[in-house]
């Protein structure tokens, strides 16, 4: 089982978060996308770029954030959040 948590922060505060369950072989990287994308849909979002600053911290924590510069349309939050809680 493989599950990733998103977290919506505004002015340090959590305003949403949810809890993504993906049950299936894919590789890690794909499980992270997926897990990204049913987020997204979850909190009506679009798909934030991943900056090469964002790898890398997600590489080192298996946490990265997503801030306004990694969103193309105009977000209302300070950042989205999303830490892998549990591998295979």
């Amino acid at each position: 089982m493989f599950r990733m948590w998103g977290k919506i922060f505004h002015e340090n505060h959590m305003l949403k978060d949810t809890v993504i369950c993906i049950d299936s072989d894919l590789n890690r990287t794909r499980k992270v996308y997926q897990a990204l994308e049913e987020i997204c849909y979850e909190f009506d979002l679009g798909k934030p770029i991943w900056l090469d600053a964002t790898i890398q911290d997600f590489k080192k924590h298996s946490k990265a954030r997503f801030t306004q510069d990694n969103f193309i349309e105009g977000i209302d939050f300070d950042y989205l959040e999303i830490q892998v809680i549990e591998e295979d």
